[in-house]
């Protein structure tokens, strides 16, 4: 698959953040001319400087909210390829800033399907939502893709939001000209994420304090999968579509249904491999406990998706289940905790992924 992308010239937009950073560090492998345009990184430290990525890509800081210089930037390296991962990406954060989720998630998805309306050199184009954007009546069945779009909070909805606004882009616009596709992924983990209210993470810093993880919801079901399994479906549907505009359309990512976790099982996992991983000064004992809360805003409890349509359509299928990408998220934190490089940690879990 990333033999594709040698010479390609492609756009990635949320270059910065966790998702970003792998995805720049793969196609920086691959051989592709890689031009991001983001905020500066998200958190600090984030996976973006600590593996210098600036250097390996040409990158432009800029707001996507910003349509002309969004446009501008993008027509002058005119890319073939274009991946939006731009986004206000958490469901607590929406409920605090409801309109900078709206502004960042709708009307920047709305500047990046207007800067590939007006960019030439476009062909293959990918906007990445989430597995939230479904009407969630919190059933065991997964949601598929042509099923009602309705997300309960502001983030959630955003996102779905931005699925219809691509939708209309495509039947206004971009149907003859750019082959055009959606991916709704679900959580996922992995080592570089230092965002907040995400739970590896934050069992990562609690762990590192000598503390205990506090877990909100540890009953919710997630289907959690390491960040490399969407990175290569978003690029198999993009070299697809490439090659054959019929590909295009909207994909679920996830896991299959019996690899779904709840955040308890999931905090379990990491606690056993952090303590058979670490020794010595920085053994410090990985352990949570729930949280209690006399109030907090809606979460969904369950949520799962069926992904048969990428796996019968583009022949993607999940590579690492759950207990693995637990085991290679805490071999890259215990890199990290333990000061080592980090830069041959990660290219080393992206040879092993992509079988390089």
């Amino acid at each position: 698959m990333l033999e594709f992308y040698k010479g390609k010239r492609i756009f990635i937009t949320g270059h910065t953040g966790f998702k970003g950073g792998w995805l720049c560090k793969a196609l920086s492998m691959a051989g592709a001319e890689v031009y991001g345009y983001a905020l500066d990184p998200p958190t600090d430290p984030s996976m973006f400087a600590l593996l210098k990525l600036e250097k390996e890509i040409h990158h432009k800081y800029g707001d996507i909210r910003k349509r002309d210089e969004l446009i501008s930037y993008m027509q002058s390296v005119k890319p073939e390829l274009v991946i939006h991962m731009a986004a206000q990406p958490l469901v607590r954060a929406s409920y605090d800033d409801p309109v900078l989720t709206y502004e960042t998630n709708v009307m920047g998805t709305v500047n990046i399907c207007e800067a590939v309306r007006q960019t030439e050199s476009v062909r293959s184009f990918l906007n990445v939502t989430t597995d939230k954007v479904y009407k969630n009546v919190e059933r065991q069945e997964g949601y598929r893709e042509d099923e009602q779009l309705d997300g309960y909070d502001p983030y959630s909805n955003s996102k779905s939001c931005s699925e219809l606004v691509t939708h209309s882009y495509v039947n206004s616009f971009l149907k003859d000209k750019v082959a055009t596709s959606t991916a709704r992924a679900g959580n996922v983990i992995g080592g570089g994420d230092f965002a907040a209210d995400r739970i590896i993470p934050d069992c990562v810093r609690a762990t590192m304090k000598g503390e205990g993880v506090a877990l909100r919801n540890p009953d919710s079901v997630r289907p959690y999968q390491h960040v490399l399994e969407p990175l290569s479906a978003y690029l198999l549907i993009l070299q697809k579509q490439y090659e054959n505009p019929e590909f295009a359309g909207s994909y679920n990512v996830g896991p299959d249904y019996s690899d779904c976790l709840t955040t308890g099982q999931l905090a379990d996992a990491f606690c056993s491999e952090w303590n058979k991983a670490v020794r010595g000064p920085m053994a410090f004992e990985a352990f949570w406990f729930a949280q209690k809360q006399e109030y907090a805003p809606h979460e969904a409890g369950l949520l799962r998706l069926d992904s048969t349509k990428i796996h019968e359509t583009l022949g993607w299928k999940t590579k690492w289940d759950s207990k693995t990408a637990v085991s290679k998220a805490v071999e890259w934190y215990v890199n990290y905790a333990t000061n080592k490089d980090l830069t041959e940690i990660t290219k080393g879990q992206i040879q092993e992924y992509f079988n390089i």
